[in-house]
């Protein structure tokens, strides 16, 4: 007997959240979020967010959280466009905290 989904089980929501990789003060790359890492895996972040509507690429970095003697990249899970900013630059984020909001692709 093959099992009937109830009306609700199943969930299509193509929206999806990037969450802060680690506990500090989250800076969005600037308006190319596809800014190569240094040498010693640091970024160049900025104060002006990639623009809304922006392609992101599953893997690619959309800023960084600079914690105590660290930055730590926030990488995109998944591609889809950018919807909008949860986190503003220079703040303080927990780990897991969302930071971006994307529509799937």
């Amino acid at each position: 007997m093959d099992a009937v989904p109830v009306h609700g089980e199943v969930l299509a929501v193509p929206e999806r959240v990037i969450v802060a990789p680690a506990v500090g003060v989250f800076r969005p790359l600037t308006e190319t979020p596809d800014v190569d890492l240094t040498e010693d895996g640091t970024a160049l972040a900025g104060d002006a967010p990639a623009p809304q509507g922006t392609l992101i690429a599953a893997g690619q970095a959309i800023g960084v959280v600079e914690g105590p003697g660290s930055s730590t990249p926030v990488r995109s899970p998944f591609g889809g466009f950018l919807v909008g900013m949860l986190a503003r630059a220079g703040e303080r984020v927990r780990e897991g905290q969302p930071v971006a909001w994307l529509r799937l692709a």
